[in-house]
């Protein structure tokens, strides 16, 4: 018998809002310590790594090593155990499970339409909604701090985040239904909103009544920002814009591809990018044996797709697929890139195909529904996005407990450059990460009893704050310790690469 589902009046959804507050006010977030019995976090690394492909190791360590950010985004796993022992209402949403700004972003939608969204879902698991805006906005306070803004801006720009989910949850809360689920953000309206929050900087500079609103802090980073600054950060947002139009299959063909006897194939660039007639050596496993493997997958993860979408794929052949190593958190988890050819080799498609492990928070929290985590992430991530790849879908792998998600390799995907804002770039773009965050957690939660939890007031917002700030220190700890674990060879890490 199919479960009954519930459908609780408008006042029933704020009662339970209100009631939550008994269990964890907003203001309950604030102050936090690490626990007593917390487990060495170079240690947790380690268990992560007896999984990952050991020649990649090293190279996940030094990605960690370039800064406390980058160590931040390796981290996911430190901090699920760290939430684990913070107080939560009880109001579960669909987490992203890891939602560091790195991991916001721009992609196509199937129309064709440039989006803002989040691109990773690794972690996706349900739970409360309070571990993302964590680990969102400690990020945040990470970043600031990595990018040399004062301690004032840093929190300023962090509870400006915090602030910005509170207030667009309490929008998706008065919404109906469908707009809530088709609420989204474009190419135009995020320009519309960089030049809206400039201006705003610029009428505060000049003494406007226009720019006089209720001073939260956040409003003195930015307009500290010349007029000149804020048209290079305009003309910088147009700049990536652009850019982010022309990463498609093509571009990526005339990046990772060579022609070599009138057939295209993936060049080598080892140890980042090892084409299948290179990999046996990594492997063990003569070439045609992969080609099987590779052909396995492919028919596994066709059958994960809507029948239309088969059929498409279907006119596509495999002409070659490489191990390709992504991102920090990612390394040594196995990860591949297809090259696909339609009508003739001059109709590429790139596909990635990454593993899909346990997530981080199955622990801390329920295991997942799915048996298969490959299917974890792409129902987790179809749920949480606005508009999703047509192309995500999952597959077993041969070995066991292997498992992997598909997906275009680059379908317009963008990614900011954190490491690089100025304090009001980093403000505005905490703010539409806020947004973002709020609305994917209100298609698959409640926004009417989240923002009743959340309230009117800021105590949410200072409480995050000082969490994150908090946190923030720890892992500058965290991060000292993992250096000295590679400077006394406890650990090797490869930098640079």
């Amino acid at each position: 018998m199919p479960t009954r589902v519930e459908h609780p009046s408008l006042d029933e959804r704020t009662a339970r809002g209100l009631e939550a507050r008994s269990r964890a006010m907003p203001d309950s977030h604030a102050g936090w310590q690490p626990s007593a019995d917390r487990p060495d976090p170079v240690a947790l690394i380690e268990e992560q790594n007896l999984r990952r492909d050991p020649d990649l190791v090293p190279i996940r360590h030094g990605r960690m090593m370039a800064s406390p950010f980058t160590f931040y985004r390796g981290a996911a796993k430190i901090m699920a155990v760290d939430l684990a022992e913070t107080p939560t209402a009880g109001l579960q949403v669909q987490l992203c499970g890891d939602a560091h700004l790195s991991n916001f972003g721009a992609f196509a939608s199937p129309e064709r339409n440039l989006l803002f969204d989040i691109n990773d879902f690794d972690e996706t698991l349900p739970g409360p909604f309070e571990y993302d805006v964590k680990r969102l906005a400690a990020s945040l306070m990470v970043a600031a701090q990595n990018n040399g803004c004062s301690d004032p801006d840093a929190r300023a720009i962090t509870k400006g985040c915090v602030t910005s989910y509170r207030e667009s949850m309490a929008q998706f809360a008065t919404m109906k239904t469908l707009d809530v689920w088709y609420a989204h953000l474009a190419e135009d309206q995020i320009q519309q909103s960089v030049t809206a929050f400039l201006s705003g900087a610029d009428s505060k500079r000049k003494g406007s009544k226009k720019g006089k609103k209720k001073d939260t802090g956040e409003q003195d980073v930015v307009s500290a920002m010349t007029s000149k600054e804020a048209k290079q950060a305009q003309k910088r947002f147009l700049k990536n814009a652009q850019k982010t139009h022309s990463r498609t299959s093509d571009q990526a063909l005339s990046k990772l591809g060579e022609e070599v006897d009138g057939r295209y194939r993936i060049v080598s660039v080892p140890p980042v990018i090892i084409p299948v007639r290179d990999l046996h050596t990594s492997y063990g496993v003569e070439p045609a044996e992969l080609e099987q493997v590779v052909f396995r997958l492919f028919r596994d993860y066709r059958s994960t797709l809507r029948l239309d979408l088969r059929q498409l794929l279907e006119r596509y052949e495999i002409i070659d697929w490489a191990r390709k190593v992504v991102g920090v958190g990612s390394v040594g988890t196995r990860a591949f890139v297809v090259l696909l050819q339609g009508r003739d080799q001059d109709d590429p498609l790139f596909l990635q195909v990454k593993e899909a492990t346990r997530s981080v928070l199955e622990g801390p929290l329920r295991k997942s529904a799915f048996k298969q985590p490959g299917e974890r992430v792409v129902q987790g991530q179809r749920l949480m996005q606005a508009s999703s790849d047509i192309f995500l879908g999952w597959s077993k792998g041969v070995q066991a407990d292997r498992y992997f998600y598909w997906r275009q390799l680059r379908d317009m995907k963008g990614s900011a450059l954190v490491e690089l804002m100025a304090p009001a770039t980093l403000a505005f773009y905490g703010r539409t990460c806020g947004w973002t965050l709020a609305r994917a957690h209100a298609r698959s939660g409640d926004p009417v009893s989240i923002s009743a939890y959340l309230g009117d007031d800021d105590a949410f917002d200072k409480s995050i704050t000082d969490f994150s700030e908090r946190y923030a220190a720890q892992n500058d700890q965290d991060f000292a310790d993992f250096a000295k674990a590679i400077a006394s060879n406890r650990i090797e890490a490869i930098q640079d690469v």
